[in-house]
């Protein structure tokens, strides 16, 4: 809501803002969602703004919800603004969320790329997700929400202890109190971001050094073992995760099997020559004749049985 209110103030700024659409997900997950989306319909239409409720419809999974629901949320949104001809998907995102963001990715164990925690401008689908409200705490929000005038709802999942977040979020205040507070996780994450940036950029550079032409046709990334072994850790890791995820056609690869994988090379190359060979993220990687090659790895038959993923919809201009 506050963002809705305050990106109509924006564009009436300007002499010629870029036209607007506001969408609410309705994952289906509480009674109340359809009658929240329907009022941020009303406040849309008030504004000038045309709306547009996207139903998260189908089996919802028992683990994982939240993930799910950011990915239905994510692929919803993406939809919506491709067709109404947008480039940019604006999202509410506060400070607040920026911290909890890198305390769950901490307690997961996460790298550098994860404590960088959310980017103001991300890629999705082939789109600009922004935050535009990233660097602001969410109290500024209700703040501004108040002075204007505007309802707004307390999502109730929000205080729901089955999720981590949720968790995370009442150790908040304790933490505040040693020093660790919104701000200054989320300065911890624009440092760690501006480190990720930096080891990428030598991470191309080392890419190009050690790679060596590869057949044509092949479709493999091949590089050259004795200096790939003379890489910095973190960078052989990053060279490693191009190359698969460049290759590999299953998804992001996990940092934990990454290195696991850089581990066995590495015990590979400095055991009795053999040929290795692994599948990871669905890349194939062998080490023989002191070179590393990455190729697609030969996909899987399918079972007989398999798992179908939940329906969505969209409901259409006139609907709540």
């Amino acid at each position: 809501m506050a963002l809705l209110h305050l990106a109509v103030q924006w564009r009436a700024a300007r002499e010629a803002g870029p036209a607007l659409m506001s969408a609410t997900v309705d994952h289906g997950l509480r009674p109340p969602s359809a009658a929240e989306a329907a009022a941020v319909k009303r406040l849309s239409l008030d504004l000038g703004v045309p709306h547009r409720t996207l139903c998260w419809l189908g089996p919802k999974p028992q683990t994982g919800l939240q993930e799910a629901a950011r990915h239905a949320r994510h692929r919803l949104l993406a939809e919506a603004a491709r067709d109404a001809g947008a480039g940019h998907v604006l999202t509410a995102h506060t400070r607040d969320d920026q911290a909890e963001t890198v305390l769950l990715r901490l307690a997961r164990g996460s790298g550098l790329t994860g404590l960088a925690g959310m980017a103001r401008t991300s890629a999705l689908d082939g789109l600009a997700l922004v935050r535009p409200l990233l660097d602001l705490p969410k109290a500024r929000l209700i703040a501004t929400l108040q002075a204007a005038q505007i309802p707004f709802v307390d999502d109730a999942s929000n205080h729901d202890p089955r999720f981590t977040r949720v968790r995370l979020r009442g150790l908040m205040p304790a933490l505040a109190a040693e020093g660790l507070d919104s701000s200054r996780l989320a300065r911890l994450a624009r440092r760690m971001a501006r480190a990720d940036a930096a080891l990428e950029s030598a991470t191309a550079e080392a890419l190009v050094r050690v790679s060596v032409a590869s057949p044509s046709g092949s479709g493999s990334v091949v590089i050259d073992a004795a200096g790939f072994s003379r890489l910095p850790g973190e960078v052989a890791l990053r060279v490693l995760r191009q190359a698969i995820t460049g290759k590999g056609y299953e998804g992001p690869v996990e940092l934990a099997k990454l290195e696991a994988l850089l581990d066995a090379l590495e015990a590979a190359r400095s055991g009795a020559p053999q040929r290795f060979r692994r599948t990871l993220a669905g890349a194939l990687i062998t080490l023989e004749a002191g070179r590393l090659v990455i190729a697609p790895a030969p996909r899987r038959r399918q079972g007989a049985f398999g798992t179908s993923g939940g329906q969505s919809c969209v409901r259409t201009r006139g609907e709540d």
